[in-house]
């Protein structure tokens, strides 16, 4: 069990639920009428935030969850300071807090980009690009990607221009890479050390490694992600705020994720 924002929700809205309807079963017993000029402080609170932590709990858990990028590993993608929105129902519908799957629907796909619970640390969450699926052998050496054996193409769209808190990845080599279908851009930071290896995906698990490939703390590092820490996936971008330099991105927002 995660003690998160989920939890906190879910204590409230039980509490809550069990002060108003409490109090309103205690009425129905004794034959009186419900009115508010009589109703205790206690009550009324109960009642007038009951419906709002339960919508959203709900929504949190079934439908999408805001995150803000804290990091640089997914740019060019993702900047820090934005917001995204998380679908949770995409790869499947779990409880909140529990996190059990309950409904299964779809599974991630190779580019996809996902929001975890940290294996290391469950209470963090990480976010990344799916790289690997169950059963791939994933290979980077050089700077270079392989699946399966086979090379995932790389062009060069010259040297990135960082911006705002990510301003140091200036300079850094901006490409495209293409995920066997799924197009997107990636850093390259010429010259700096990075991890390789070759690397089999268990079942049931996940290859993940940051758009921008040397500056990511991932599955290079610490292993594959198992399917029960996978969030939901990111699609949407509805804010982008760099507090420290830029302000509010207004060309970001409203950018769909890909």
């Amino acid at each position: 069990m995660d003690y998160d924002f989920s939890f906190f929700l879910a204590v409230a809205t039980l509490v809550t639920g069990v002060i108003w309807g409490g109090y309103l079963l205690a009425l129905k017993s004794t034959g009186e009428v419900f009115d508010e000029e009589k109703e205790p402080l206690l009550v009324e609170y109960a009642r007038s935030f009951f419906p709002v932590v339960l919508i959203v709990l709900l929504l949190r858990s079934f439908i999408a969850e805001p995150f803000r990028i804290p990091s640089a590993s997914m740019m060019p993608t993702l900047l820090i300071g934005d917001f995204i929105l998380v679908n949770k129902f995409t790869y499947g519908i779990r409880l909140p807090v529990i996190n059990k799957k309950i409904i299964e629907l779809n599974e991630p796909q190779r580019g996809d980009i996902v929001v975890f619970r940290y294996p290391k640390d469950p209470t963090v969450d990480y976010i990344k690009r799916v790289i690997g699926l169950p059963g791939d052998r994933v290979a980077y050496h050089d700077k270079k990607l392989h699946i399966n054996g086979v090379p995932i193409n790389q062009v060069s769209l010259g040297r990135y221009q960082g911006v705002g808190q990510g301003e140091d990845m200036t300079g850094n080599e901006h490409l495209s890479e293409d995920l066997t279908g799924v197009k997107h851009s990636i850093l390259i930071r010429n010259g700096a050390a990075s991890a390789e290896g070759v690397y089999v995906v268990p079942k049931g698990s996940y290859f993940v490694m940051g758009d921008n490939r040397d500056n990511s703390n991932d599955s290079r590092y610490w292993g594959t992600v198992p399917e029960e820490n996978l969030v939901g996936k990111a699609f949407f971008i509805w804010m982008s705020w760099d507090w420290q330099h830029e302000g509010v991105g207004l060309d970001r927002i409203g950018t769909v994720l890909k």
